[in-house]
């Protein structure tokens, strides 16, 4: 079974829907969608472990332009 987590991603003012669909664009990324509140963008990704997962958000997300701050939240099935 993958491995599933949703970021939680903060813009530059007025660059959300830019960030969303450069998010959505990268491999492992499920959905991107821009948002309203706190964060601008929530993404889900999923990947083959949590290591993976890091090295996705570390290496790629976060490495798109116009993005501020990143918080990943693993899913975990209780």
């Amino acid at each position: 079974m993958a491995v599933q987590a949703y970021i939680l991603v903060q813009t530059e003012v007025g660059r959300a829907a830019e960030v969303a669909r450069a998010i959505a664009d990268v491999d492992g990324v499920v959905v991107a969608d821009d948002v309203t509140g706190p964060y601008d963008v929530i993404a889900r990704i999923e990947g083959p472990s949590v290591d993976e997962l890091g090295a996705l958000v570390v290496s790629h997300i976060q490495k798109v332009p116009g993005i501020t701050r990143t918080l990943t939240c693993p899913v975990v099935r209780i």
